[in-house]
């Protein structure tokens, strides 16, 4: 999967954004491949390379989805301030359609038995402190927004929250994009089904 936030949405499925810029450690992705972005579809690689920042141009910043090569080095600035030193992964894609909705809308279907089998996994995260429920309605509520507010509003810590919404992650409730989480497919199903019930 490569995450993207909402603002870029529509530019990467008219394919006016064909670049992107990522701070990895290492490659995530290899030309070639195909990658979920969810809600557009899929992103196929085109070429993946590693740049220095000083090296990085107004076009390289247009193709990406800014309107300037300083709003891109804001923005790939927030966490960690950037030296023109610093390497980067350059990723160039284009759009490859809808190739991902068919397992999306397979994933959202939940039969009794999926549900039953969630309930109990809940409930043994729940058997020391309850908290799945607050969680999957807070991210319901209000997705992609930071980790911090969700953990604040919480009256929670932001580490612990983050730990406790990655156990919900591999349930395949929830899913990360670069700010905050919103409900898979899967836990939007079954929190339309459950929610109510256990928001109680």
């Amino acid at each position: 999967m490569i995450l993207f936030e909402k603002r870029f949405h529509e530019g990467l499925t008219s394919g006016a954004i064909t670049l992107t810029f990522r701070r990895w450690a290492s490659a995530r992705v290899k030309p070639g491949g195909r990658y979920r972005c969810h809600p557009i579809g899929v992103l196929e690689v085109d070429a993946v390379q590693q740049v220095r920042v000083r090296e990085l141009t107004e076009e390289d910043a247009r193709r990406a989805g800014f309107d300037s090569l300083e709003q891109m080095r804001e923005y790939l600035s927030r966490g960690a301030p950037l030296k023109a030193a610093d390497a980067l992964w350059r990723v160039e894609f284009h759009h490859g359609g809808d190739g991902d909705r068919v397992q999306l809308a397979l994933e959202s279907k939940l039969s009794a038995e999926d549900l039953a089998a969630i309930d109990k996994a809940l409930a043994r995260m729940d058997s020391k402190r309850a908290w799945t429920a607050e969680t999957l309605d807070a991210i319901a509520k209000q997705p992609q927004v930071a980790a911090s507010k969700l953990a604040a509003a919480l009256g929670r810590e932001t580490l612990s929250f983050k730990v406790d919404v990655r156990r919900l992650k591999k349930l395949g409730l929830t899913q990360s994009f670069e700010v905050g989480y919103e409900l898979s497919p899967r836990g939007r199903s079954y929190w339309a089904k459950r929610g109510r019930k256990r928001s109680r």
